[in-house]
């Protein structure tokens, strides 16, 4: 599932590409793509004529701000991708949604797994009140919400394994298995520890690591682990420095330990034995 860098890789690569240039029209492949009550007609009727002037970024759900006020919601959930195609060409297997613009350009949106939803926001209503999930939310884990005693509070009164606890999006928004395996190897903190027996010293050094992480992989442009590219199809490089996540039964880049991998909560969690005792109290990242 695309987490919080190849939501936000996504999000500036439809900012730099899509915007001022009138819908002229489109096609729903998959009916159920479309959320929010909203039938495919009305969907593409209401987005006829508009153009989108910004891109936002909640979470893992992006917002297109529309020219009359109103939003294009996407989720890109397990597999979904948005192309932003020059020519045109045929729809693959997996095409959920296509809208076309003015330039010639087209947005599609293709979706292998077909959990990924798209929503229209109508002129003055709010994207929470149509798209549920963004009320759920916690702080965005760059943003200033996101505080050492923020995530303190969080995290002292759960006696959940502490990667449950990253992966709640009501606590940390955003956040996914690759980058909350690595900032827990970086923090020296096993996945299985119990949140409420962190430190204040290590809660401290978890919460540096999420932000260095969540900021690395950005910059790296995501992680292309299955089928993650951006908007001009381009993989993301953060799996090649991954630390932990994708290597198990490979040496750990710092002790050589052989990288393992349980299963928390449904999903796999990759960790190093040795570096990540379920004792330890911490261990300070490298540089």
């Amino acid at each position: 599932m695309p987490e919080l860098p190849e939501v936000e890789t996504v999000r500036r690569g439809l900012e730099a590409v899509t915007l001022h240039q009138s819908i002229t029209g489109g096609d729903v492949l998959l009916a159920r793509a479309i959320a929010g009550g909203v039938s495919s007609l009305d969907f593409l009727t209401e987005l006829t004529g508009q153009s989108l002037t910004g891109w936002k970024r909640r979470g893992k759900y992006l917002l297109g701000q529309l020219s009359n006020g109103g939003f294009l919601g996407v989720h890109l959930r397990m597999s979904g991708q948005l192309l932003w195609l020059s020519a045109p060409s045929p729809p693959c297997t997996h095409t959920r949604v296509r809208l076309f613009f003015v330039s010639g350009h087209e947005l599609r949106f293709v979706d292998q797994r077909t959990f990924g939803r798209m929503w229209w926001v109508p002129p003055g209503d709010r994207p929470e009140h149509i798209i549920s999930g963004l009320s759920r939310l916690g702080p965005e884990p760059l943003e200033p919400g996101f505080s050492c005693e923020y995530l303190y509070q969080k995290l002292k009164s759960t006696h959940r394994p502490i990667k449950t606890v990253l992966l709640d999006q009501g606590v940390v928004a955003g956040m996914g298995n690759i980058y909350a395996d690595e900032s827990l190897f970086l923090s020296g903190l096993h996945p299985q520890r119990i949140a409420a027996s962190l430190t204040t010293t290590e809660v401290a050094l978890l919460h540096q690591q999420i932000c260095i992480v969540l900021d690395q992989g950005i910059q790296a442009g995501g992680t292309t682990i299955r089928n993650f590219v951006s908007p001009e199809g381009v993989n993301g490089h953060y799996s090649g420095q991954a630390w932990v996540y994708g290597r198990k039964g490979n040496p750990c880049r710092r002790c050589q330990s052989p990288i393992e991998r349980l299963r928390l909560g449904g999903r796999s969690s990759h960790y190093c034995p040795q570096c990540q005792p379920p004792t330890a109290i911490s261990i300070h990242p490298q540089g």
